[in-house]
């Protein structure tokens, strides 16, 4: 196969590398091999419970059942893996804000390189295992007792032990993806867990448009072309790039000159992808899983009021969860005094701007603008096809526009994009080898 190193991989390259090449077929059966596996456990159920019970309990509850989304089925199953990869998305969630506020973590960030990356990991894991536990715990006391059939201490420690130690060995398999694998491992997990549900949301989407009823198949027609539509602006958006003009300097190599040259350092709109959304749809399930451990009417019904999915101050919080999760991830990813610093070592400078501080305040300004910009996107994704959900009264859907259409197209584009990189890499170990 002829191809030209400077064209991204096509289709037929893509796929004839993924078959032939070595290295990038390994790697993707064992992305395959394990999310099979995480799935598998799912249907593995926790012994001694009620489960068909349990299943109708989650049913007829809405926070539960959209906690269930992420779970893949998981929460309602009752299977080994019910937790699935919440408690370490919790944990990152909770070691991001600390990283922000604790000097020691942000230095080990920072400045330490892959070995304080590796002692974050490490602290992430261990809060994850702790977060596991608690979590365990409440849904052991606070959801499963009213279904056991032998209630008791060996009960409870027993059930905490194997939903513990699924979230644990789920989290473990998420590593290894991220590792040796094909894309980010807890981004595919949760891919997987959403993909899981969407056929049981079209079957009963098609047997509620085989009613007959017009007004039902008309607000499926609309909910789909909304759908549509929104994954067409999530594509645009997700690709989208603000390109800054920059210019290096002339310089002078023996006898020769080198003339300045012109670039451009390419910022993306939604610099956090597929983060915020999770990070704020992860923090709106703690007051459901609250309510199932503090057993207070007062309490419960307040959540049920005000925090269901469908409650407007539930769409208010969600809206600046997602907006305060786009910055501090922003914040993360990019920093504008380093990217100053590093254009300024490399001679390189902004038309207009000068090199230093006015370079950095600069890129602050358009880096600011464009979160903003992404988070009022993210803001309309999750609320949009709720909202006509709503209105054409087909629920069939639930939860799914709302917190999982990003999630779905962001991690296809991520990992399409990382399987074409292993594909440059191969093509050019290919023309080494010529």
């Amino acid at each position: 196969m002829v191809v030209s190193r400077d064209k991204t991989p096509s289709a037929q390259e893509t796929f004839a590398q993924m078959a032939q090449a070595a290295g990038l077929r390994s790697r993707l059966l064992l992305t395959i091999g394990l999310l099979i596996l995480v799935r598998l456990g799912i249907f593995i159920p926790v012994p001694g419970i009620d489960r068909v019970a349990f299943a109708q309990n989650i049913q007829n509850n809405q926070a539960l059942g959209f906690l269930d989304l992420f779970a893949g089925g998981g929460l309602m199953a009752l299977g080994i893996f019910a937790l699935g990869i919440l408690p370490f998305i919790n944990a990152s969630i909770i070691l991001q804000l600390l990283t922000a506020a604790i000097p020691a973590l942000e230095d080990l960030q920072k400045n330490e390189g892959e070995a304080g990356r590796r002692k974050i990991s490490q602290v992430t894991r261990y809060v994850a295992l702790g977060w596991a536990i608690i979590q365990s715990v409440g849904i052991t006391v606070g959801l499963i007792k009213p279904f056991a059939e032998n209630w008791g201490p060996f009960f409870v420690v027993q059930t905490v032990l194997a939903l513990t130690a699924g979230s644990m060995f789920v989290m473990w398999a998420g590593e290894v993806i991220t590792e040796r694998g094909i894309g980010n491992g807890a981004s595919l997990l949760i891919f997987l867990n959403i993909v899981s549900g969407l056929p049981r949301s079209l079957g009963q989407t098609i047997e509620l448009a085989q009613g007959g009823d017009r007004n039902i198949v008309g607000g499926v027609i609309i909910l789909l072309l909304v759908f549509l539509a929104m994954i067409v602006g999530i594509v645009f958006v997700q690709e989208g790039t603000r390109r800054i003009p920059i210019i290096s300097a002339r310089r002078q190599v023996g006898r020769r000159m080198y003339l300045e040259k012109s670039s451009y350092l390419p910022l993306r709109l939604n610099q956090g992808g597929v983060m915020p959304i999770i990070f704020a749809s992860a923090v709106l399930t703690l007051p459901a899983f609250l309510t199932q451990v503090i057993k207070n009417q007062a309490f419960s019904q307040f959540i049920s009021t005000y925090l269901s999915p469908t409650s407007w101050l539930h769409v208010v919080l969600y809206l600046v969860l997602i907006v305060f999760f786009s910055y501090f991830y922003s914040s993360l990813i990019v920093n504008p005094v380093d990217m100053a610093q590093n254009l300024k070592k490399m001679g390189a400078s902004i038309p207009g701007i000068r090199p230093g501080r006015a370079t950095s305040e600069y890129v602050e300004r358009v880096i600011n603008r464009l979160t903003f910009l992404g988070a009022i996107f993210l803001g309309l994704v999750a609320t949009i096809p709720t909202a006509v959900e709503s209105a054409t009264r087909v629920p069939t859907f639930r939860g799914l526009g709302a917190t999982s259409l990003l999630i779905l197209v962001g991690v296809a584009i991520d990992t399409a994009k990382q399987i074409q990189t292993y594909v440059i890499s191969q093509r050019y170990e290919g023309m080494v080898k010529q």
